[in-house]
């Protein structure tokens, strides 16, 4: 088999060439999920227990102590439902920005799509995902909801929305990050002060006249779509879910063109 290596535009996104690498792809992703949990005595359960304490914490800080209301759904699993999209965007943000840096010295060895890199760390991330939403069903069970048809049919919808999201700022900034390692220090307490601008441990009328802030957010589309559909808060707001995947499309866009003006200088700067 002949590969030919030619210079990429701006705009372009070679599907062709991707698939021609779905082996690295999948070896990339499988090296980073046994890394993730090796020598860990509890392995998996991981992916469940950060979810978990974070909602124990926020119920107890923000539930009780602060009295911020949930209305008739109770607190702890109103948050976790935000909590385990939440985590999954956060998460696949920060290791995929962080991605080219750490795998500089394979970078510099060979050719390869680059934009493998920062999609293949994510999935990791997913099957985290996978398993913190088997306790969001569980917790279902537990307080007894029962979740709509549109609710089961916009899971995927939501899934594919967060992806958009964390992919489009995760190749901008592990892009941006070959050049400016401040990155990896900033990116922390940005997803810090982030959460707290996302309906993950509030209801929406906290904000008051401000909610228009989160038609630019397409995370508290998601979230905010999963509460209504999967716990029945309120009616489905499709206006602010149609702004999340507008959003997040465009965030996937820029990302991508940024990330193909950038590529060719990676191996010399990195």
């Amino acid at each position: 088999m002949k590969i030919i290596i030619k210079p990429k535009t701006v705009f372009s996104f070679n599907l062709k060439e991707i698939w021609q690498y779905r082996e690295l792809f999948w070896t990339f992703a499988w090296r980073d999920i046994k890394v993730r949990y090796k020598q860990t005595i509890i392995g998996m359960l991981w992916a469940i227990l950060q979810p978990f304490i974070a909602m124990i914490v926020f119920s107890v800080f923000f539930g009780r102590i602060a009295g911020i209301s949930s209305g008739n759904i109770p607190y702890p699993i109103f948050v976790y439902t935000g909590l385990v999209f939440w985590t999954y965007f956060s998460s696949s943000l920060s290791a995929s920005s962080d991605s080219m840096i750490g795998n500089q010295a394979i970078i510099q060895k060979i050719y390869f799509p680059r934009i493998i890199l920062p999609i293949s760390v994510t999935l990791v991330h997913l099957v985290d995902f996978f398993f913190a939403f088997l306790v969001l069903i569980g917790l279902m069970i537990y307080y007894h909801f029962l979740p709509t048809l549109s609710g089961i049919l916009l899971i995927l919808p939501s899934i594919l929305i967060t992806f958009l999201s964390f992919s489009g700022l995760g190749l901008f900034l592990s892009s941006l990050n070959v050049k400016y390692r401040d990155v990896r220090y900033a990116l922390p307490y940005f997803i810090q002060i982030l959460i707290f601008v996302t309906p993950v441990i509030y209801p929406p009328i906290v904000l008051g006249k401000y909610q228009w802030l989160w038609y630019l957010n397409p995370m508290a589309g998601v979230i905010e779509t999963m509460r209504a559909s999967l716990l029945g808060i309120g009616t489905i707001n499709w206006q602010l879910l149609g702004s999340a995947a507008i959003i997040s499309i465009l965030s996937f866009v820029f990302g991508l063109i940024y990330f193909n003006k950038t590529e060719r200088f990676f191996a010399d700067i990195i």
